[in-house]
């Protein structure tokens, strides 16, 4: 993992994912590259956590068009404390960018199936359409 500061924000760097709180949205945003798991895909999770605890109203943006497959032990860590301390930190809204296709229907519904009941959940094709 490699962390460099743009714009005075740190942001984290993998061969899996990129992390970055977008101002402008009042985001932050996840760019899945490719399939990890356990805490190659826990650790920018938590990072993530970090960013929306330190930006009042901050949201969580997934581009899952890559790279996302859900596990059983990390589904159950997403729904056990992923979402339950995003939502306790003051995000209100996960949005998914998914493909045209949703090719990932199924792997998204299952989070939000488990997790409906403390987080709104919004399938977008684009950052911009968090601003609408």
């Amino acid at each position: 993992m490699d962390r460099y500061v743009d714009r005075g924000i740190i942001v984290y760097l993998s061969e899996f994912c990129d992390v970055k709180y977008e101002e402008k949205h009042n985001v932050v945003f996840v760019k899945w590259k490719k399939f990890c798991c356990r805490e190659d895909y826990r650790k920018p999770l938590e990072y993530a956590l970090d960013i929306i605890k330190n930006h009042k109203g901050c949201n969580y943006v997934a581009d899952t068009r890559n790279g996302f497959e859900n596990i059983p032990e990390d589904t159950e860590w997403v729904a056990q404390c992923f979402m339950p301390k995003a939502k306790e930190y003051g995000c209100k809204i996960i949005y998914f960018i998914i493909d045209k296709g949703n090719s990932l229907k199924e792997e998204l519904e299952g989070q939000a199936a488990d997790s409906k009941e403390l987080l709104e959940f919004k399938y977008i094709y684009d950052l911009e359409e968090t601003l609408l």
